[in-house]
C-alpha cells in the first residue's frame, strides 16, 4: 500500500503554473508575517485531484484528522526505540501472562463540543471495532470494561502483548455520544467530527480544507493556530509552490533535494529511511495469480538483475539506502538480522549471470527473441505504477531496461490511483511498485503480520488485508503465532521466530526488495521552529504520516517572520 503520498501526472510546466496559481488562490497574500497567516501552516501531502470529504478516522476514504482531531491513548515512535508518549492515556501495565491490560486515562480531557471524556468512550471505541469487521484492522479480540471514569481494563484469552502498540498507539478513541446512533461506522461519512485532540475542523472545499487550534484541548491551544491541507495535481505542483513559498510542510521528491536550502530559501529537509520500496508480485497461483511471476524462480531472477545504485541515483536522487530480504530495517533492526539469509542486504550491483542461472537451472530457455521462456510461455510481465507517482516511474523505466538485458521483459504501465487500488486489492496485476509500512510500534513484528500472514489475505478477486500479493506460508504463519504470545521485551525467545520469517521470506521472495525508502519531507524552517530533525526524531516527519504529524504540530512555533 503506498501510503506515502499520490503524485500527480508527468505534469509539464504549464500544469505546475496553473497548480501554483490555485495555491496562491487558496492560501491568500504570500509569506505575509503578521496576523493570522503568520501561524497558519500550509501543508501538502500529495493529494492529487480533489477531497471528498470524510474525517471518520475507520473509513477507507478519510482524508485527515487522526491525531489532530480524533486521538490515540498514547504515542509510539516508529522510528526510534523510545517509550510510548501519554496522550488520551496516563499509564498502562499488562498482567504477566499478556491476557490483562489495564489502562489509566488521563484526567480533564474534554471533547470539542464540551462533553466530558471518560472510559466509556474507550470501550464503547473498542467495543465497536469488535462488532464491525471492516474497522478492526489489526484483528482486536480482547474484552473491554469501565472499572470507573478513569480507568479500563481490556481481557484476552490468550497472551496478547503484541496487540498493545496496535490498541494503545492506533486506536482512535472516537465520542461514544456523537456515534452510537451510525448504523455502519466503518464506512461512515462524517463531516463535522467531535474530538480531543489539538485541531478541530475549520472548513471543507474540494480544493483545501483547514483545521483550526482546539482552545480546550487538554495539552493547551497549539501555537500553529491554523493548518491548511492543499489538493494540488501532483509532485510538480508542489515543488513550485514550495519555490513561491506557499507551502510549509511536503513530503514527497523534489528536484535537487541536495541542495534545499539553495534552491528552497528558508526550507530544510530531513530524509527518513522507513518504509521499504518492493516490487510487490501476485505471487500465489494456489490462490489465483496468473502469470511467470508466480514462479519463486523468476522472482529470484529479477531480484539479482536489479542494478539498485542506478535505480536510486536516477529515480531517487539517492536517498535510497540499502534494503534487507528479510524486510527488517537494517538501520533500525540490525542486530535482529538474521545469520541464515542468503543476503544481509540485497545487492546493490546486479549479478546477471546468477539471474540467468536460476531461470535456467527452473527450466527456462532464452528464444531467439532474447526472452526466457517455459513450456511456450514467455518471461513477459507487466509492471503497474500510479501516474504521478514520478520517482516510480523513472524506477520503473529503469528497472525494466534492467531486466531486459538478462532476457525478461518488463512492460511498464502507468494507471490512476483508483485502477490502482482496485488492482492491488483483486489481485488483477501482475506486479506493482509500492512500499511496505511499519506497524503501531519500531517492532518488525508488525509489518511481517501485516504483509506475509495468510490472515491478512485473500483469493484472487476478494478484498485482502495489507498482504496483497496473497503469500501464505505455513511456517510463516506459526512464528508469528509464537512472536504473538511472547513478551516483545523477551529478545532470546523471539529471535528464532524473527529468523524463521526472514530466511522463509527471502526464499519465496513475494515482495521483491528494491530500496529502503528515504522519505523526503521538505519544511518551512524561517517560518515555524520546532520541526524534527535527524538529530531529534521525536517522530516520522512525513505530512502524511498519522498520528505522528500530530506531534509535530503542537511542538511547533511560528517565527513570526518572512520565510524565503
Amino acid at each position: 500500500m503506498r501510503v506515502s503520498r499520490v503524485l500527480g501526472a508527468g505534469a509539464r510546466h504549464a500544469t505546475a503554473l496553473l497548480a501554483a496559481a490555485v495555491v496562491l488562490a487558496g492560501c491568500g497574500p504570500s509569506n505575509t508575517s503578521t496576523g493570522a497567516e503568520s501561524s497558519t501552516l500550509v501543508a501538502y501531502t500529495g493529494q492529487s485531484g480533489d477531497y471528498q470529504i470524510n474525517f471518520n478516522p475507520y473509513a477507507p476514504a478519510n482524508i485527515g484528522g487522526t491525531g489532530t482531531i480524533f486521538q490515540t491513548l498514547f504515542f509510539y515512535n516508529v522510528v526510534r526505540d523510545a517509550d510510548p508518549v501519554p496522550r488520551l492515556g496516563a499509564g498502562f501495565d499488562w498482567n504477566a501472562d499478556g491476557t490483562q491490560l489495564s489502562i489509566t486515562l488521563r484526567d480533564g480531557v474534554t471533547w470539542s463540543d464540551g462533553e466530558k471524556f471518560t472510559a466509556d468512550d474507550v470501550v464503547f471505541t473498542l467495543g465497536m471495532i469488535s462488532e464491525h469487521k471492516g474497522m478492526n484492522s489489526t484483528g482486536y479480540a480482547g474484552r473491554a470494561a469501565a472499572v470507573d471514569d478513569a480507568h479500563v481494563v481490556v481481557t484476552f484469552d490468550r497472551p496478547s502483548f503484541a496487540d498493545g502498540p496496535s490498541l494503545l498507539g492506533r486506536t482512535y478513541i472516537v465520542p461514544e455520544h456523537e456515534w452510537k446512533d451510525i448504523a455502519d461506522p466503518a464506512v461512515a461519512v462524517v463531516e463535522h467530527p467531535v474530538g480531543t485532540g489539538p485541531y478541530v475542523l475549520e472548513e471543507f472545499k474540494p480544493q483545501a480544507y483547514t483545521l483550526k487550534a482546539n482552545p480546550t484541548y487538554w495539552g493547551g491551544e497549539p501555537a500553529v493556530k491554523k493548518v491548511r491541507y492543499l489538493a494540488l495535481s501532483g509532485n510538480q505542483a508542489g515543488a513550485a509552490a514550495l519555490k513561491a513559498g506557499q507551502v510549509d510542510w511536503q513530503t514527497g521528491p523534489v528536484p535537487d533535494v541536495g541542495d534545499v536550502g539553495k534552491n528552497y530559501p528558508g526550507y530544510r529537509a530531513v530524509i527518513t529511511p522507513v518504509n521499504q520500496i518492493a516490487l510487490v508480485t501476485c505471487s500465489n497461483a494456489a490462490l489465483g495469480c496468473r502469470g511467470p511471476q508466480t514462479d519463486p524462480a523468476v522472482r529470484q531472477a529479477i531480484h539479482h538483475a536489479i542494478d539498485r545504485t542506478q535505480t536510486n541515483a536516477l529515480a531517487f536522487e539517492n536517498t535510497g539506502s540499502h534494503i534487507s530480504p528479510g524486510f527488517l530495517l537494517p538501520d533500525r533492526d540490525g542486530d535482529l538480522i538474521s545469520a541464515r539469509l542468503r543476503d544481509r542486504t540485497a545487492p546493490m550491483r546486479p549479478d546477471p549471470a546468477k539471474a540467468q542461472q536460476i531461470l535456467e537451472s527452473a527450466g527456462y530457455a532464452k528464444g531467439p527473441d532474447g526472452v526466457y521462456a517455459k513450456d511456450g510461455a514467455p518471461v513477459s510481465l507487466t509492471l503497474s505504477t500510479v501516474a504521478g507517482w514520478t520517482d516510480y516511474i523513472t524506477a520503473v523505466d529503469t528497472m525494466s531496461q534492467q531486466l531486459q538485458r538478462i532476457g525478461i521483459k518488463l512492460t511498464a504501465q502507468q494507471v490512476s490511483w483508483n485502477e490502482f487500488v482496485d488492482a492491488r486489492d483483486r489481485g488483477n496485476y501482475q506486479m506493482i511498485i509500492d512500499s511496505l509500512y511499519q506497524g503501531p510500534a519500531p517492532d518488525p513484528y508488525y509489518l511481517y503480520n501485516y504483509f506475509f500472514s495468510t490472515a491478512q489475505t485473500a483469493a484472487v478477486g476478494a478484498k485482502p488485508g495489507p498482504n496483497v500479493s496473497r503469500f501464505s506460508d505455513p511456517q510463516v504463519d506459526q512464528a508469528l503465532d509464537a512472536l504473538k504470545l511472547l513478551d516483545p521485551a523477551d529478545t532470546t525467545a523471539r529471535q528464532p521466530h524473527l529468523e524463521t520469517i526472514q530466511t522463509r521470506v527471502e526464499q519465496a521472495m513475494p515482495y521483491i526488495p528494491v530500496l529502503t525508502q528515504g522519505t523526503i519531507s521538505i519544511y518551512h524552517d524561517a517560518k515555524f521552529t520546532g520541526w524534527p530533525t535527524d538529530d531529534d526524531l521525536y517522530a516520522f516527519p512525513a505530512v502524511w504520516s498519522h498520528p505522528d504529524n500530530a506531534e509535530v504540530l503542537v511542538r511547533l512555533k511560528p517565527t513570526g517572520k518572512r520565510g524565503g
